[in-house]
């Protein structure tokens, strides 16, 4: 006799097509929220500062290879454009090497915060150039550091700094940003592209409208680079922003100056405690979220 029975139906969160259809849409995204809110959580992250920049930059070192292996080339004339590259990559690394003392200095800072939890971890998009140098000079200082990387045609590799635990990787480019922004206390911005442009933008529109909960102290990294493209003052002239729009960033053009503004915005803002001189955070544990 025939068994006639039919077998049972997938739980529809198995069911792997319906998961990547359309109608699975929602889903997806809300994982995108709750996978990485779990494990924020389970790593006891509380807040975070995100470096931005682009992922063009080299390292000193690598920089100088490269420009090495160029100029021994036999047939250099026929190579002008690659050097020209490679020249410039040299002069644009000091940008990935302020990153990476930036990144240890702000890193070695905030682990000393007596904190049940982790503050102002740095956070990068997860891939090459500036990125990488901000994680790699936060894991240089011994602490955790996260990428938040994103699925593109083009792969991006995640890079070797990030904390294992905390290397994140996104479909949504809209869920990227909310991780992004939720958990940031700061955002560095580097010399970068379109990408860049975007990521600086959308946060300064944010808190011009005061749409943010929160003060996101925002620090703008190299006058030479940033008022070759964007005139400010012209901006205010034409009445397309008022000139206290420009209170919402401090441009600086050291790690040194960088972290100056960081760490007593963050003291200021997020801790309710004073900087002594030497540096030394003295928090006010009434005031100081858990």
């Amino acid at each position: 006799m025939s068994d006639d029975r039919l077998k049972s139906a997938p739980l529809a969160y198995q069911n792997e097509p319906f998961l990547n259809s359309p109608d699975g849409r929602i889903l997806r995204i809300l994982s995108e929220y709750s996978e990485p809110l779990s494990r924020f959580r389970r790593e006891q992250i509380q807040d975070t500062v995100v470096f931005f920049g682009s992922a063009r930059f080299h390292s000193r070192a690598d920089a100088e290879d490269r420009l090495k292996e160029i100029q021994n080339l036999t047939s250099l004339q026929d190579h002008g454009e690659e050097l020209a590259r490679a020249q410039a990559a040299v002069k644009m690394a000091r940008y990935y090497e302020d990153a990476r003392k930036l990144a240890y200095m702000l890193t070695d800072w905030s682990i000393k915060i007596p904190a049940r939890r982790r503050r102002f971890v740095v956070t990068t998009g997860g891939g090459p150039g500036i990125m990488e140098a901000a994680n790699r000079g936060a894991k240089e200082a011994g602490g955790k550091t996260i990428g938040l990387n994103i699925n593109l045609p083009f792969e991006q590799y995640p890079n070797p700094f990030i904390t294992p635990s905390l290397n994140f990787e996104f479909h949504y480019f809209f869920m990227r940003k909310f991780w992004f922004a939720y958990l940031a206390k700061a955002l560095v911005i580097f010399p970068g592209g379109f990408g860049t442009f975007d990521e600086l933008f959308e946060i300064l529109t944010l808190a011009q409208t005061d749409k943010l909960a929160k003060k996101i102290l925002v620090v703008i990294y190299g006058s030479e680079y940033w008022k070759n493209l964007i005139n400010f003052q012209a901006m205010i002239d034409a009445g397309t922003i008022s000139a206290k729009d420009l209170d919402l960033f401090k441009i600086v053009d050291s790690p040194e100056e960088g972290f100056e503004v960081l760490r007593d915005g963050l003291t200021k803002y997020h801790l309710g405690g004073v900087v002594k001189k030497e540096g030394e955070v003295l928090p006010d544990i009434a005031k100081t979220r858990p």
